[in-house]
């Protein structure tokens, strides 16, 4: 019985602080300068498992391995240029928010401007041709005295 007991309270205790206060690291910092630039680099840089978070607020563990590396190539005294191409080079762009302009990245980068020019050409297109066919029609005298007539019925 407190052996079910003691189970049940790990895993309700694991289940309700899951989250950011699992993911916090607390590292000694030599100043502040140094301090936001990990606050910055562990903001810029993507969970490799997550996918969709910063390695801030991850919990995973692969985020908090990447948190200890960045930390610890700051403190070897990397520049951030040099911490961002050892992530990328050790788990390719993905890793990056806003991944480099390249021949990799065009359509990521360049994508969503062309189908926006396209989508406003065709739009642009299409009006004028409506607008061309609308001024197009002229009633014959025949066609206006039946439509008039019609009109006159009702």
């Amino acid at each position: 019985m407190l052996r079910l007991l003691f189970v049940l309270s790990i895993a309700c205790g694991s289940w309700l602080f899951s989250g950011d206060a699992i993911a916090t690291d607390t590292y000694q910092f030599d100043d502040e300068v140094t301090q936001k630039r990990y606050q910055s680099l562990i903001k810029e840089l993507r969970c490799p498992k997550c996918q969709n978070q910063n390695l801030a607020d991850s919990n995973a563990p692969i985020a908090q391995d990447l948190r200890r590396e960045t930390y610890e190539l700051l403190q070897m005294g990397k520049t951030d240029i040099e911490i961002v191409d050892f992530m990328v080079k050790r788990y390719g762009d993905f890793v990056l928010y806003r991944p480099k302009v390249s021949s990799l990245t065009y359509v990521l980068w360049f994508g969503p401007g062309v189908l926006l020019v396209i989508g406003i050409t065709i739009v642009v297109v299409l009006s004028r041709r409506r607008s061309k066919n609308k001024k197009n029609i002229a009633l014959t005298a025949e066609q206006q005295a039946k439509l008039n007539e019609l009109l006159k019925d009702k």
